[in-house]
């Protein structure tokens, strides 16, 4: 979608315009011209995400957030076990995994639990507290 959206812009909103030719100063830079009224036009960021993934409240919409809450967790637990230095497989043997399990989690291909979160964080070296 976003590529759909860049090259919507560069075909039809940016106009590149060559600026006369001054012997004295040689050619200037082309530069872009937005065209305002084109621009008003344009989907939103909100109605793109919409029309990709549902409005709030749908059960696609919900299925996305679920999968982004699980993908974001997944890659803090990525770069943290990368920072500790330890391989999936040292890390998989530390909490009592195979190493396809926490390959599937750094991916986002799965859910954890609450209690493997927690042993995987402590295993990398996170510290976490919940707080209301």
């Amino acid at each position: 979608v976003f590529h759909l959206f860049f090259l919507y812009i560069v075909i039809n909103v940016l106009h590149l315009h060559h600026e006369n030719h001054d012997k004295n100063k040689g050619f200037t830079a082309m530069r872009p011209k937005i065209d305002m009224n084109k621009l008003k036009h344009l989907p939103t960021a909100e109605d793109m995400f919409v029309e990709e993934y549902g409005a709030k409240g749908t059960v696609s919409r919900e299925e996305f957030d679920a999968k982004s809450r699980a993908w974001y967790y997944a890659e803090v637990l990525k770069n943290a076990r990368k920072s500790a230095g330890i391989t999936q497989q040292q890390l998989a043997d530390k909490i009592g995994k195979k190493r396809e399990y926490v390959a599937m989690l750094e991916k986002g291909e799965t859910d954890m639990q609450l209690s493997t979160f927690i042993m995987m964080s402590e295993a990398v070296g996170l510290k976490f507290a919940l707080t209301y």
